[in-house]
């Protein structure tokens, strides 16, 4: 056993990388933060769009039978609008030969404006008793009908009955539309028809409480005297026929712009506009029929009457607003109009990562299998055994708990190797262990190599320019080898155009949560991965814990690279560039620990991402490389970017989705669509399984994963992004160990 010891001096100052460093470290909670924010503002997106989505219905009761014992009989028996002055319920009769047409559950993109040019035309004004949430989505078609001379009137905003709602339900309803129209035409109102109501000898016990507290707010109840029931799609016919009242009475109308199909509706309006009109029939607003009540006043001609005194007469519910009120109303439009932007864009965007990644799925399983079968067929062989000396070095900072583990396993190993310890200045004894451990092992071939701290790739570097061998072997300093493990690992370099080889990394404590979540990545995401990408032969990543390198190819590209975070991956794109072939020995198998707590987690996959993200952009000529050396940039560069960056993006929006749809649309078929996703994860994870010949009992854990493990990734990813864009650096990064994978031996 050798030591080399360098020189030991003044402690240097930190670097710029080190410095760069500790300013990326100030900045990741605010990331984090910043990450956490961007779920959550999709996700208050998507249930923004999914509230204002509720579905109108047709305006029939739901309810029947019940008492109306507490409601006064002059109420029952009154006009169709109810106010409450002076804490007083008194109600209102229309004129005769006046109507107050009305329309509800609009506005309706389709039917609301050829109801207004309709009106327009024939100049009639009318009351549109609005949702609250149709208001916020088609905010121009409630300006142009209160620009037009008509006047709005609040239906709620998801149309909801509010006889059985909180009084904060209430509230809330109400205010919201009030918003609505602040935001949309810039006023608000005094007029409210609930919805599911009809004529004033419906209100009962249930719904009274509610117009007495409404009108102690100041809202003004409307009713109707004559339902078209255009709802019931009859024919234009008997909507002309059912929404005119007997002899000379006025009434108090109902017609639908929205809520269904309204053609016949819009078919009927003409005609009876004119039929109203040759029976000398006026037609007016809620606030004109309050208006001609109190004052006697008639409106010649029944209309707008041309001036603005008139209009603001057929408008007098209408209230300007102001202050809070009309920039919180235009601040919910713009919340409307982002998410109904964007909840359709996600949506297509959905489908197209959904079909790329079952495509994704479908090449998996076809290559995997054929690499399984051409790597393990009898004849195979990569050429004449490979017997020679390798050099295996293993990197290590304040590994005192793993590194004898290390050096145990190593001395089982079943070729000839030696061994070089790069203790890259811990503070742990980690020097000291592995010299204990290499004298009790009998180790004679072991050389600990002492270094100022300086980050992994140096050290690697460093054990590569003290190698003795031509194939070196590289591992983590928690990671055990089986004894066959170097063996199968450098017989592919039997081949001269082999440059690298990708080993079978495998989690050790896979008993823990976390350990089973990894162990299921490992076996799928992983090396099913490194099986499709050996035989596209553009792969992208060796892993750290397990990897095998020719001395020659690992120098010609310069050694391993301190300009990214994942030196791995930044070396294996350099070798493909370099025209060497790189490739998966399955049989290789190495165990290492899994974080043992989510931060670590977290700071491990952080490391992963943001650095396959440098690795990525620091290669992206390799998209105009030609050649063999250019394979990586037509073929391995896309697929990593769809599927370890651009996908992992969107993967959390299919729960998100699936929450979506269950609430808003359809709670089987959503359920149903994200078993069958799930399905075909798990069809693909128990092939993975197979060929790696594990135990099929992990996959218990696989819903969990997804619905956890998968939120937590894209976090992570979000984060690495945000890192990208503001820039910064981190150092070799530590995580905890527990030393708990002592050997392979008995891990199922």
């Amino acid at each position: 056993m050798t030591t080399t010891t360098p020189s030991r001096g003044r402690r240097r100052a930190p670097s710029r990388i080190e410095r760069a460093a500790g300013r990326a470290a100030a900045l990741q909670k605010p990331r984090v933060i910043l990450a956490l924010l961007l779920l959550l503002g999709l996700t208050s997106v998507m249930l923004l769009d999914g509230y204002l989505r509720a579905e109108v219905g047709g305006d029939q009761r739901v309810r029947d039978g019940a008492s109306s014992s507490k409601v006064p009989d002059e109420i029952i028996n009154g006009g169709p609008i109810i106010s409450f002055r002076g804490g007083q319920a008194t109600t209102t009769s229309v004129p005769d030969k006046t109507i107050a047409l009305t329309f509800d559950d609009g506005p309706n993109p389709t039917y609301t404006p050829q109801v207004l040019e309709i009106l327009e035309k024939y100049d009639v004004p009318a009351t549109f008793f609005v949702v609250g949430s149709m208001v916020s989505r088609y905010p121009g078609i409630v300006k142009d009908m209160v620009d037009q001379g008509n006047e709005v009137g609040i239906h709620t905003f998801t149309h909801v009955d509010l006889s059985y709602q909180s009084d904060a339900r209430i509230r809330r309803e109400m205010t919201q539309t009030q918003l609505a129209l602040a935001g949309a035409a810039g006023i608000t109102t005094t007029l409210f028809r609930a919805p599911y109501s009809s004529e004033t000898d419906a209100i009962d016990n249930y719904s009274w409480p509610v117009y007495k507290k409404l009108g102690e707010e100041g809202y003004t109840s409307v009713f109707v005297d004559t339902d078209s029931d255009d709802w019931k799609k009859p024919g234009v016919s008997k909507i002309v026929k059912w929404a005119t009242p007997s002899g000379t009475s006025g009434a108090s109308v109902l017609m639908h712009d929205a809520g269904g199909d309204r053609e016949q509706t819009i078919a009927a309006l003409p005609e009876y506009i004119e039929k109203m009109r040759e029976k000398g029939y006026t037609f007016t607003t809620v606030s004109g029929v309050v208006e001609a009540q109190s004052t006697g006043a008639q409106f010649p001609g029944g209309n707008r009457s041309g001036d603005q005194n008139g209009t603001d007469r057929l408008q007098a519910a209408h209230r300007e607003a102001t202050g809070a009120t009309l920039y919180e109303g235009k601040a919910l439009v713009v919340a409307v109009a982002v998410a109904e932007y964007t909840v359709p864009t996600l949506s297509a965007g959905l489908v197209v990562v959904g079909v790329a990644v079952i495509g994704r799925f479908g090449m998996m399983l076809i290559l995997a299998r054929r690499h399984y079968r051409q790597r393990n067929r009898r004849r195979f062989s990569w050429g004449p055994a490979v017997t020679r000396p390798v050099t295996v070095i293993v990197p290590a900072y304040n590994e005192k708990e793993c590194i004898a583990n290390t050096l145990e396993s190593l001395a089982r190993s079943t070729h000839p190797i030696e061994i070089i310890v790069v203790d890259d200045g811990s503070s742990d004894g980690t020097s000291e262990i592995s010299r204990e451990a290499a004298r009790a092992l009998g180790m004679t071939n072991v050389r600990v190599i002492r270094q100022e701290n300086a980050g992994k790739p140096a050290a690697l570097n460093n054990g590569v320019r003290h190698a003795s061998h031509d194939i070196v072997v590289m591992m983590d300093g928690d990671t055990v080898f089986e004894p066959d493990t170097v063996r199968q690992l450098v017989q592919p370099f039997a081949d001269p155009e082999v440059g690298a080889v990708a080993g079978n990394a495998k989690v050790g404590n896979r008993n823990t949560v976390i350990g089973a979540w990894q162990h299921i990545e490992y076996v799928m995401g992983f090396n099913l991965d490194r099986r499709m990408y050996d035989l596209l032969r553009c792969m992208p990543t060796i892993p750290g814990a397990i990897g095998a390198f020719r001395r020659e190819a690992v120098l010609q590209v310069g050694g391993m690279s301190e300009d990214t975070l994942a030196e791995d991956t930044d070396i294996t794109i350099a070798m493909h560039r370099a025209g060497w072939r790189v490739v998966y020995q399955e049989h290789a198998r190495a165990w290492t620990e899994a974080p043992g707590s989510l931060k670590q987690l977290w700071s491990q996959r952080y490391r992963w991402s943001y650095g396959t993200m440098q690795a990525l952009w620091k290669h992206r000529k390799s998209l105009t490389d030609r050649g063999p050396s250019g394979r990586f940039g037509r073929v391995g560069m896309p697929l990593v970017v769809i599927f370890q960056i651009v996908t992992p993006v969107f993967a959390p929006l299919i729960d998100v989705f699936t929450a979506y749809s269950m609430i808003f649309v359809d709670f089987r078929a959503a359920l149903y669509a994200w078993l069958a996703v799930l399905g075909v994860q798990l069809v693909c994870a128990a092939y993975a399984f197979r060929l790696d010949k594990e135990r099929y009992r992990y996959l218990l854990m696989m819903p969990l994963q997804q619905l956890a493990y998968r939120q937590m990734m894209y976090l992570v990813l979000i984060h690495s992004c945000i890192t990208a864009l503001t820039g910064g650096r981190l150092r070799w990064q530590k995580l905890k160990r527990t030393g708990e994978v002592g050997t392979p031996a008995g891990v199922g």
